[in-house]
């Protein structure tokens, strides 16, 4: 035996290896995904309630955003954050807080602006914290929820909220919301253009959404038995009692391009727990562009791979359980784990094909004696844990729509899922050039090509 047969036999036996870890963790997250019951609501009056809105050239949402969150949460206050746009925003949001106290616009100049969502969400936590110290409020009742410019809550956001799962129970430090993508239903995304790029489009939409409502959601659930439930980064809520625990001299956010993960983890290392509920939910906008999605993905890769650096405290700190632990460091490992299999998982693939080339005889009497058998069950493993979330998000999400488009929608998800193995190495690319700069995601609206995202990265 040579050192490329020996070589090609570990690289089969990593792929299995893994290939079985990951079934068994889809089939783990699944369970709770599929028996969970809605949680009791609570009453929001019993909590004072803010909203934080980063914003970087967001003319073309922002107005209709505050209009919104004013006309369904008209208790609330809105802390809008313009991180120096070069547009609109900052006169857009101006003009609405000059008519409603409820408003206010937090502004950020450069130098010291455009650096990042963590840092303009530290600038405008630091203002609110102190304005709520001079006013002596408990900051145990008030809680801070972060959306995005094109978020959209669901009008029971705050009473779901207030519920004795979530910030009713004294401990929870976060509480992190359904994501939905707003723009799933849009039959033609490209308007003008021919049927197939439209196709091409609305299931691109629908793939992000079976994303975050399928395995995104069920990841989640999962994370309750493991008391690792984390947030993301719009449709986050946080106690201001919990965010003043963990705040170092910037604030609580650190400043990782995965700074939503990041704060969640800083919760769990100092004893608090973070919730999830899907039966509240933010709606957003979900990318048509291939380009610019892959911008956006790249910059969560690459925050998941620095924050490996707390690896170490997660396994030392007696808050967080070893299975606890655990689930944060595959994770964590993830994007690697990710980058190992697009070596590993081709080449026995590769060598199967060069051998029906090379040794055609050989390779009909293995198919002829259980190789076919071998073949179909290594396929339907590989793929049909992918697959299955068409019919899952069907059943949970979408259950008016027929058995055959969720099949569909299932079938597409395997292609989509493997857009991971592009998105890994764009981020480890980026990582090892020390290219940290946090990339603003391009909305669908705004009259920019793809050309130039990918230009505002060199």
């Amino acid at each position: 035996m040579n050192a490329f047969d020996v070589f090609l036999g570990i690289c089969i036996v990593f792929s299995l290896l893994l290939g079985t870890m990951f079934l068994a963790y889809v089939i783990a997250i699944v369970i709770p995904f599929l028996r969970r019951k809605p949680d009791t609501p609570g009453d929001s009056r019993d909590f004072e309630w803010h909203f934080a809105i980063p914003c970087r050239d967001e003319e073309a949402v922002i107005g209709h955003t505050i209009s919104y969150l004013r006309g369904h949460f008209p208790d609330a206050h809105l802390w809008v954050i313009d991180d120096d746009s070069e547009d609109t925003t900052a006169a857009i949001v101006t003009s609405f807080a000059s008519e409603d106290e409820h408003v206010h616009l937090v502004q950020r100049r450069r130098p010291d602006a455009r650096t990042g969502k963590a840092h303009a969400l530290n600038f405008a936590w630091r203002q609110l914290r102190d304005r709520l110290l001079a006013e002596q409020k408990d900051l145990a009742k008030v809680i801070l929820a972060v959306v995005d410019a094109d978020g959209r809550p669901s009008a029971n956001l705050l009473d779901v909220c207030a519920g004795e799962a979530m910030f009713g129970a004294a401990d929870i430090a976060a509480v992190q919301v359904e994501v939905r993508m707003s723009n799933r239903d849009v039959r033609t995304p490209r308007p003008g253009e021919d049927w197939l790029r439209n196709l091409t489009a609305r299931t691109f939409v629908r793939m992000q959404d079976l994303e975050f409502r399928g395995p995104i959601s069920a990841i989640q659930m999962s994370r309750k038995f493991t008391r690792t439930v984390n947030v993301g980064g719009n449709g986050q809520l946080a106690r201001m009692s919990a965010l003043v625990d963990i705040a170092d001299e910037k604030g609580p956010w650190r400043g990782s391009l995965l700074e939503d993960f990041e704060l969640g983890v800083h919760f769990l290392l100092a004893g608090w727990r973070n919730a999830y509920t899907p039966d509240a939910w933010v709606d957003q906008e979900a990318l048509y562009s291939l380009p610019r999605y892959l911008t956006q993905r790249a910059r969560w890769a690459q925050g998941t791979m620095q924050c490996a650096r707390y690896l170490k405290r997660v396994w030392t700190t007696p808050a967080i359980s070893n299975i606890g632990a655990l689930e944060i460091t595959y994770f964590l490992l993830q994007p690697w784990i990710q980058i190992l299999g697009t070596i590993l998982y081709p080449l026995p693939i590769i060598l199967m094909f060069y051998n029906f080339i090379a040794h055609p005889d050989v390779m009909a009497h293995y198919l002829a004696n259980g190789g076919t058998i071998l073949l179909i069950v290594y396929a339907v493993v590989g793929l049909g844990e992918f697959a299955a979330w068409g019919i899952l998000y069907r059943h949970k999400s979408e259950p008016s729509a027929t058995v055959l488009t969720a099949v569909g929608w299932g079938l597409s998800y395997v292609l989509y899922i493997y857009l991971v193995y592009v998105i890994v190495w764009k981020a480890f690319w980026q990582l090892i050039r020390r290219q940290t700069a946090w990339a603003k995601t391009v909305r669908n609206a705004e009259t920019v090509t793809d050309a130039d995202v990918v230009a505002r990265l060199h």
